[in-house]
């Protein structure tokens, strides 16, 4: 997989395509797929609000509300099991 772009790269070849350049030539010329400045495209209609969609930030903060969820469910998880030992083996104080 190559290595992700910095965001200014990202920027600029958007503001290509913006002035009016082909998206084919852009992304020729930057050494990137047509596919790859398409998919920015896409994203950036999203996160400056001339599409609907999940923003970005939206994106980060839903990946890691599931994963906060994962951990949890699995603690949740683990002090089931260790109640349900220690209630069989009579082991909670009273």
């Amino acid at each position: 997989m190559p290595a992700a772009k910095p965001p200014e790269f990202r920027r600029r070849a958007l503001d290509l395509v913006a002035m009016g350049e082909p998206v084919a030539q852009v992304a020729k010329g930057l050494g990137i797929s047509e596919g790859t400045l398409r998919r920015w495209m896409a994203i950036d209609a999203v996160d400056s609000g001339r599409v609907e969609g999940l923003t970005s930030a939206e994106k980060r903060e839903l990946i890691e509300l599931r994963r906060k969820t994962r951990v949890l469910e699995m603690e949740n998880e683990i002090l089931k099991r260790a109640s349900a030992y220690f209630a069989r083996e009579n082991i909670l104080p009273k």
